[in-house]
């Protein structure tokens, strides 16, 4: 199964991508990792591992839409089946979405629906639960709204602060993405959605 992987970061959940392909735990093939700017360590990840990589920045258009269209193009030149969000900070518009319907994955560092947005972890914290966890799901127009996949739970610790219960978030993240891409892998092999 083809899939490309959309970066803004350090690319933390690309390298379990990465490793899982690379090791043959996860049957996929990564086409290429694209960023919405220059000198993400997730590209540099991908090109250290021989992946294709483009950039369509940001900055370099006046309008936002003229970005989702190009963005789009430089997508499907990969014909993935899926696209994968992998701590991509920019919400695609209604183009983007269209032209991988149902196919552009997102991961978030909350059980949705609770605490959607861009500070889930620091909102479950503030909200004072016991538990949070992360989800991943297919996004569509609205923020964190799409159609659930697949749910893990992580416990809040008394001592946590945003930072270690985010990372105790990303391990489960991290695993949580690789099977759901496993199984999505696997549905398509047996004539499931590609």
């Amino acid at each position: 199964m083809r899939i490309v992987v959309l970066v803004s970061g350090t690319g933390s959940n690309l390298q379990a991508v990465l490793d899982a392909a690379a090791d043959g735990s996860l049957p996929v093939t990564i086409a290429a990792v694209g960023a919405d700017r220059p000198g993400t360590g997730g590209v540099e990840r991908a090109a250290a591992a021989g992946i294709e990589t483009f950039v369509v920045d940001l900055k370099q258009y006046a309008d936002r839409g003229e970005w989702n269209r190009d963005l789009a193009r430089a997508v499907a030149a990969h014909e993935p089946a899926y696209v994968v969000s992998s701590g991509f900070m920019r919400i695609v518009d209604q183009h983007f979405l269209d032209a991988f319907p149902d196919r552009y994955l997102n991961t978030h560092p909350a059980l949705l629906p609770s605490f959607p947005g861009a500070h889930g972890v620091r909102d479950a914290l503030a909200y004072g639960v016991k538990v949070t966890g992360c989800t991943v799901m297919i996004a569509d127009a609205g923020v964190d709204t799409g159609p659930i996949l697949a749910q893990a739970a992580v416990p809040v610790l008394p001592e946590d602060t945003e930072e270690t219960l985010h990372e105790r978030i990303k391990v489960e993240e991290r695993r949580l993405l690789i099977e759901t891409l496993a199984g999505l892998a696997a549905s398509s092999a047996q004539g499931g959605p590609s």
